[in-house]
């Protein structure tokens, strides 16, 4: 309501200031005033009956900025005036000397550009020279990591992030003594990242991912959470990040979150989707020599006992890397058989699923999950060769 007040006020004396000085340069004697019938014939004019200034907030803030001419200014201003003030307003410039005229007429310039909207990267840019500012408070700093976060989700953002200088920044922030800080600075990385070749090129070649693999441990569970989410924008469909990744025994940390009941379900589940979209890669590079703890047992069967935990969207995530996971041609039917014992946990899957049927709220996601359940099972035996008959 107060940006709808200062909008008015400036449109107001900008459309006195305009009519006044018209009316200099007319051979007119006088000024003669249309009536508000005449001036609502020129724009639309809020509804008599309820709050004159709902419409007029509606208005400024559907004009995103601006308006097309002056004279279109104009015309809005003259229809969401009061006549009488409105010639008060233009009387009173008449009054004025040239020289007062020139000033007020700047001062208006002046406040126009004021309420202009900036653009993303002018915001951008505003927020990178705040985190660049060491003696900036620890809410603003969280402030502009927060507005990084929403501006980056465009990937032409995203690139402007680094051409700013911002991305630097952020990776510094990683740093940070307070992990609010590096959760939020590690979530405008992931965010950046995503299927984005050339941040993740940026963010590698800056060394962050060791970093961030060390955030996965932390202590502080959002910290822990959003360093993962940003491991997995870095690496995915990446293949250089990924064999980073290996190389700093990301199997192994993957591993010690699947199988630790202790953490938090959602890094569990974060990770097991992973675990999934690593698989899937490697199915996809078909000439690549496969990675050989995608057959260590130990770690195959982190990842299947999570298919009975009592999550459903755990259960899923499970599933769908088992799935990945049986058709990399290194695994073994006989680990999955003798090691992770993944017949029984398959079945007792079913009967799980088949008690969450009779639930309404779940009973379409169950239906769904039991399908993958199913086509994982064909999978399975297609492994072990004994395709003649899948248990129904």
């Amino acid at each position: 309501m107060a940006r709808a007040s200062l909008i008015l006020c400036l449109l107001a004396l900008f459309v006195a200031v305009v009519v006044a000085e018209r009316v200099n340069k007319s051979s007119s004697a006088g000024l003669v005033w249309s009536t508000a019938k005449e001036e609502a014939e020129l724009v639309r004019k809020p509804d008599s009956d309820v709050d004159p200034t709902a419409g007029v907030v509606d208005d400024i803030d559907g004009i995103d900025g601006g308006f097309s001419s002056l004279d279109g200014m104009l015309q809005w201003a003259i229809g969401h005036s009061d006549p009488e003030k409105l010639k008060e307003t233009a009387q009173d410039v008449q009054r004025m000397s040239p020289d007062e005229l020139k000033q007020r007429q700047m001062e208006i310039k002046e406040l126009m550009e004021k309420l202009k909207t900036p653009s993303d990267a002018q915001l951008m840019q505003i927020a990178i020279d705040d985190l660049n500012n060491s003696s900036l408070t620890l809410e603003d700093r969280q402030r502009a990591l927060h507005e990084l976060l929403i501006l980056v989700e465009p990937i032409d953002n995203a690139n402007d992030l680094s051409k700013l200088g911002g991305l630097a920044l952020v990776i510094r922030e990683l740093n940070h003594p307070e992990s609010e800080i590096r959760k939020l600075s590690a979530w405008v990385i992931g965010k950046a990242s995503q299927n984005n070749p050339t941040i993740q090129r940026q963010v590698l070649e800056f060394g962050a991912l060791r970093k961030l693999m060390m955030m996965v441990r932390s202590s502080f569970v959002e910290e822990a959470i959003k360093a993962l989410y940003a491991v997995s924008a870095l690496i995915r469909n990446n293949f250089p990040g990924q064999q980073l990744f290996y190389a700093e025994a990301g199997d192994l940390m993957l591993q010690d979150i699947l199988g630790n009941s202790s953490i938090d379900i959602r890094l569990r589940r974060k990770a097991v989707f992973l675990v999934g979209d690593l698989a899937e890669s490697q199915i996809e590079a078909k000439d690549d020599v496969e990675l050989p703890f995608f057959s260590n047992s130990l770690f195959l069967k982190s990842v299947v006992d999570l298919m009975v935990w009592p999550d459903l969207d755990l259960q899923e995530k499970a599933l769908l890397a088992v799935k990945s996971l049986l058709h990399l041609k290194t695994t073994e039917a006989r680990v999955f058989q003798e090691f992770c014992n993944l017949d029984i946990l398959l079945d007792k899957m079913k009967q799980q699923l088949q008690g969450l049927t009779q639930d309404e709220f779940q009973k379409d996601y169950a239906v769904d999950v039991e399908n993958l359940r199913r086509e994982v099972e064909l999978i399975y035996h297609r492994k072990l060769g004994q395709v003649g008959q899948v248990p129904t």
